[in-house]
């Protein structure tokens, strides 16, 4: 056995591992720091990270390119966009108005003028026929000046990224709408050419005034088609673009003015006009297009027109809302209108369902002309129509229509009413107080009861508008819109209240509160009689005879001082109306009084709406003449007037009718009664109602 045989050395785990020197891992020798074998280069860490990173990037990409094909509309970014446009629908499904785009053919930019083109990429982005979809500069330009400079904000969008955003039906300013915005750039960039873009661009963008298009703007506000725009007029144009609503040359032409030179100089500076030129360029003057025929119901779409864009959320296409308006009913109005026989005077109707539906509009007797609504936006005195709201407050508080109150002067504070006959008839009842619209009876009404609880009720009924906490208050001396009242006077006919009205067929949900809280509530049983009772005797005994109809009719009139205002409010059959006449000046109507023309207009309204007839006058009797000359507003005649004498040596005569009416007579022939004359034109306008607010 030898026991020279020599074992493998075993190293000692203490000891440092020396490995054999490599030309590529630095220095050798004794001078070499000690160092592990050399690892493959796939297994060093640097590389697996990279590699990583790499791969992480190609998934993150594939999973965008992913995301971008189901969330932004690629193909439809190729198709030229749709202005935003609302139809509104009637009740019945008809359109009663279009608003919202006004659109201009297609241009091309290689046919239009050169100095059209440079004006829009000088403002809106000078480097276009450069960029591939972005420009990084003026991003960077933007961000410096909204960041880092006090000057105006910025914006670094190209024209393909503004033609891209209109692919999209939001225009929410996220993180992820603008990368879908960047990346639908590229894409167009990548298909079209960049007249192509251009010329998209152009035939869409905004100028104001509903104007969507370069064609359309220039026939708008200068009536010439887009090729044959001067250097001034495609600058104040281009101008247009930053801010289109507020720089409106219609409306704002010094603002637009500004921006034009704005725009030249940047033409100047991109070299594009000379010194010489950018001096010869005049200010732009408008030459505005005539307005085209306007449709049916107008000034309900203007103010149904807000709360449709709600309902429509977002437009990017034409939409369609479907309103309460119903033609037959619109139609009705308008022709009652026109045969009021206005003269200076304005006027307004409102026609509503019980539960808010508002079915017809008239903001006045011409929108052409002037298209302030006087049934929405005008604040005016109700004058005694203001009084449902004074005697519900009364039978609140106990009273019944046979309660009796007295008509007799009466002085609260340095207030005194008068009756406007100056007549007083002692103690009446509520129900003949409310049919004559006494002055002095609503004053001590509201002296007992309190102004707070008539204010009480008027908020009860959904009048919003300031009400002062003062008893002239009963004569209906606060303002308030036709659009309240009526529908005040519809949560009588409804018998809940408040009546929100509404211009859409599709009501919005309720919130949790009030649900919790009912935004409705019935009015009391006993209240809701007398009230009705009251309206009732208004029309059939009172001062709104002249509104009666041939079905129960309910209504109470309204006349302001010096008959500035004059009022009818009612309802029959499950409409509720109320008509105003008046001055826009404010100024005085001698003669105007809510039982005359606001009631007649009324009653040739809601006849043709109901399909029903007028109610015929019953005779009068008459006991004491001078009562029947002054009882009822209008001079009533018992029997014919026969007046004789002759000329010429011919006997002649005169004879009166019971309807005012004149005919020639020969003495001594028996004549036939005549009937009294069924046009209402060719009567005596009646004396106004007897009552002073």
């Amino acid at each position: 056995m030898r026991y020279d045989t020599l074992y493998p050395e075993v190293a000692d785990p203490r000891a440092p591992t020396v490995s054999p020197s490599d030309p590529f891992d630095g220095p050798s020798g004794a001078d070499a720091p000690p160092s592990g074998p050399r690892l493959p280069l796939r297994q060093r860490p640097w590389w697996r990270w990279t590699m990583r990173g790499l791969a992480a990037f190609i998934v993150l990409f594939v999973v965008t390119i992913g995301w971008l094909v189901f969330t932004a509309p690629l193909s439809k970014s190729l198709e030229p966009p749709v202005p935003p446009s609302i139809t509104l629908l009637s009740a019945e499904g008809t359109p009663i108005a279009r608003t919202g785009a006004e659109v201009g053919k297609p241009v091309d930019a290689t046919k239009l003028p050169a100095h059209v083109v440079d004006a829009f990429i000088a403002v809106e982005d000078r480097r276009f026929r450069s960029h591939w979809g972005i420009d990084p500069r003026g991003i960077l330009r933007a961000f410096v000046n909204n960041v880092f400079t006090s000057k105006s904000s910025q914006g670094g969008s190209t024209i393909t990224q503004q033609l891209a955003k209109n692919a999209f039906l939001s225009s929410k300013r996220t993180f992820g709408r603008k990368f879908q915005e960047v990346l639908i750039a590229f894409w167009l960039e990548a298909w079209l050419t960049k007249d192509e873009i251009l010329s998209r661009y152009l035939s869409n963008v905004y100028f104001g005034d509903n104007q969507y298009g370069l064609d359309a703007a220039a026939r708008h506000y200068f009536s010439r088609p887009a090729t044959q725009l001067t250097t001034g007029q495609a600058a104040m144009l281009a101008g247009l673009v930053k801010a289109p609503s507020r720089l409106a040359p219609s409306s704002n032409l010094k603002g637009a003015q500004e921006r034009q030179a704005v725009v030249i100089g940047t033409m100047v500076d991109a070299e594009l006009l000379t010194e010489a030129e950018a001096r010869a360029i005049p200010p732009a003057r408008l030459r505005l297009a005539r307005s085209k025929a306007l449709p049916s119901g107008t000034y309900f779409a203007d103010w149904v027109l807000p709360e449709a864009r709600d309902q429509a959320g977002e437009l990017g296409a034409v939409r369609e809302v479907t309103t309460t308006l119903e033609t037959r009913m619109q139609r009705a109005a308008e022709r009652a209108v026109r045969n009021a026989g206005l003269r200076q005077s304005q006027i307004a109707i409102v026609a509503m369902r019980p539960d808010g539906r508002v079915i017809a509009m008239v903001g006045g007797k011409n929108y052409g002309e002037s298209p302030f609504n006087r049934a929405t936006q005008a604040r005016r005195q109700p004058g005694s129509t203001f009084k449902l709201f004074v005697y519900l407050a009364a039978l609140r508080s106990g009273m019944t229509p046979d309660s009796t109150v007295l008509d007799e002067p009466v002085t609260i504070g340095e207030w005194a009413p008068k009756n406007n006959d100056g007549r007083y008839r002692g103690e009446i009842t509520l129900r003949q107080a409310f049919a004559r619209s006494s002055n002095v009876a609503a004053a001590r009404l509201i002296k007992d009861v309190g102004p707070r609880a008539v204010i009480r009720a008027a908020r009860d009924l959904g009048i919003s508008t300031p009400i002062a906490e003062e008893a002239s208050i009963a004569l209906g001396t606060s303002t308030v819109s036709l659009l309240e009242l009526t529908a005040a006077y519809a949560a009588i006919a409804n018998g809940e209240a408040p009546v929100r009205p509404r211009g859409l067929s599709e009501a919005d949900e309720p919130g949790w509160l009030d649900r919790l809280t009912g935004s409705q509530r019935p009015i009391g049983r006993r209240e809701l009689e007398g009230m009705r009772e009251l309206l009732r005797a208004a029309v059939s005994e009172g001062t709104g005879q002249s509104a009666a109809l041939s079905v129960e009719t309910f209504g109470k009139t309204g006349t302001t001082q010096d008959n500035r205002d004059a009022l009818f409010v009612g309802y029959a059959d499950g409409i509720v109306t109320a008509v105003w006449m008046g001055n826009d000046d404010n100024t005085p109507n001698p003669g105007l009084a809510g039982g005359g023309a606001p009631a007649r207009v009324w009653r040739d309204f809601m006849a043709q709406a109901l399909g029903v007839a007028a109610k015929p006058k019953p005779e009068p009797v008459v006991e004491n003449l001078s009562d029947a000359l002054a009882d009822e507003g209008e001079n009533v005649i018992d029997e014919p007037i026969e007046i004789e004498g002759s000329f010429g040596g011919q006997a002649v005569g005169v004879r009166v009718n019971r309807d005012g009416s004149l005919e020639m007579t020969r003495p001594g022939e028996e004549q036939l009664d005549a009937p009294p004359l069924e046009r209402e034109s060719r009567r005596r306008e009646p004396v106004p109602e007897d009552e002073g607010f």
